[in-house]
């Protein structure tokens, strides 16, 4: 299914040159779980020079460990933020510290950090949701 995944990423993106999708390529198949589409407004603040910082944005895929969007603003690699998004099950709003693992001018991909029992659960859910909508 990570295959699939993958050759569809690449065909609706065919402007990746070939370097790039050979990176597409070993991105996903180094992911632990499946990463499905999701779009919906996303907000996030990092604290940076003393100050917070807050953004917004629109998620394009959520993963059970991690989440992709387009921001408003730019961050760096290894910076940790504060996010939060809705999600279609109940409680409806996911709130969840996450780390930037790649920044590409606004387009960034997070892992999430702590992540209770019942957050796990949740993203289970909803990712079992997304997978039958697609």
């Amino acid at each position: 299914m990570a295959a699939e995944t993958c050759r569809s990423f690449i065909t609706e993106n065919p402007d990746l040159s070939d370097h790039g999708q050979a990176a597409a390529n070993a991105q996903r198949r180094l992911r632990r779980y499946t990463r499905y589409r999701f779009d919906v407004r996303i907000e996030l603040s990092v604290f940076r020079d003393g100050q917070t910082v807050t953004c917004w944005g629109r998620t394009s895929e959520l993963g059970q460990d991690g989440i992709g969007a387009t921001l408003s603003g730019e961050l760096q690699t290894g910076e940790v933020v504060s996010l939060e998004f809705p999600i279609p099950t109940p409680p409806h709003l996911m709130k969840v510290r996450a780390v930037v693992r790649y920044s590409q001018g606004l387009r960034c991909g997070f892992e999430f950090l702590v992540v209770t029992d019942e957050q796990r659960v949740m993203l289970r859910q909803v990712c079992v949701v997304l997978s039958n909508a697609s």
